[in-house]
């Protein structure tokens, strides 16, 4: 009689849940890259930004490898997630090049964060030193694509103030008559979270509009259309509020978008990407709402949250009703078992 011979691994630390849970999210999120990337390594004309789309769509897929043997190192099943069957590139261009250029700072930005969090959540010594490298690289293609958008003259700078000629400390009292006024000036951490929720919530509408342009599913576009009208309510709040500050609001320098109507992408797709922007808004308004100290813009923040969250169960429930929502590892349902 023959025996199955045991895995030989190269250590003995199995995956926990954060190195499970970091890998899967990562390869979902990369897979989902990769086909963007594809698409506009196709249709890029521009000679200044072929070569840091082209990179970025390498590191892309440099990442997926590795993630992937990971898993099979693991003997662990490797997500389906996104291929090349979720993207059409010989479809029209849909974006001009600056798109794609935006899209890169974005997405690098967002990474940043994302990379930083995971890692800190990672104790196998291997995984850790990958996402490492992740925020590595990431940081780098930031500051390329930064620097880009600056010779270009199209990256809007956060706003400027005046420095204090001296510090202060809250005096008693004004905790609350002043600290936490909706009068009081807005101080610099809270301008600038509203500056980048703007700056985010631009990126969310031009990539919406490109989306219920091609999309042919009325549903779909019904769908598409409201999560527009989600972010283009944050931008006239929060532009509103600097107006009322005294300061300029932010508005995009170029339209990004073409006259195509053949999507390039498949409606799975599309609507992973609204996913994931739901949930990019939901952590990113949430934190804003942490660090802010004026009563209206926490209160605001939190209808924020609220507002998205339910538009997330919209995209929540499509995905499901269309199988296309992919099953994140679970745990053990140990009653199951016991009454199975």
């Amino acid at each position: 009689m023959t025996t199955r011979k045991p895995h030989i691994k190269g250590h003995n630390i199995e995956f926990s849940c954060t190195e499970i849970g970091g890998l899967w999210g990562v390869f979902y999120q990369e897979s989902l890259s990769f086909c963007f990337l594809t698409y506009f390594v196709k249709h890029l004309q521009d000679a200044e930004i072929v070569p840091l789309a082209a990179e970025a769509l390498k590191i892309t897929q440099g990442r997926l490898s590795r993630i992937r043997k990971f898993f099979e190192d693991e003997r662990f099943p490797v997500p389906t997630a996104f291929t090349e069957a979720d993207v059409n590139p010989d479809a029209p261009q849909l974006f001009h090049d600056s798109f794609t250029l935006s899209y890169l700072y974005m997405t690098n930005r967002l990474a940043m964060i994302n990379y930083a969090y995971v890692a800190s959540n990672n104790v196998r010594l291997d995984v850790l030193d990958f996402f490492t490298e992740c925020l590595h690289t990431s940081t780098e293609s930031l500051g390329k694509a930064v620097k880009l958008l600056l010779s270009k003259g199209i990256f809007d700078r956060p706003p400027k103030m005046n420095y204090p000629d001296r510090i202060e400390f809250v005096q008693d009292g004004s905790m609350i008559s002043g600290f936490l006024s909706k009068n009081r000036p807005l101080n610099a951490i809270e301008l600038s979270e509203i500056f980048f929720n703007i700056e985010r919530n631009y990126f969310s509408v031009l990539i919406t509009l490109a989306f219920a342009q091609v999309v042919k599913d009325e549903e779909l576009k019904k769908f598409i259309l409201k999560g527009k009208e989600v972010s283009e309510k944050q931008i006239n709040f929060f532009n509103n509020l600097l107006m009322k500050s005294n300061l300029l609001g932010t508005v995009p320098i170029t339209m990004e978008v073409t006259a195509a109507t053949v999507s390039p992408f498949s409606d799975k797709l599309i609507v992973a990407m609204m996913n994931a922007l739901n949930s990019i808004d939901i952590s990113l308004v949430s934190h804003a709402m942490s660090v802010s100290m004026r009563v209206d813009l926490v209160a605001q923040y939190m209808k924020i949250v609220g507002e998205v969250m339910l538009y997330a169960k919209e995209t929540f429930d499509i995905m499901v009703e269309r199988n296309w929502l992919e099953q994140p590892p679970l745990v053990t349902d140990r009653d199951k078992l016991i009454h199975s």
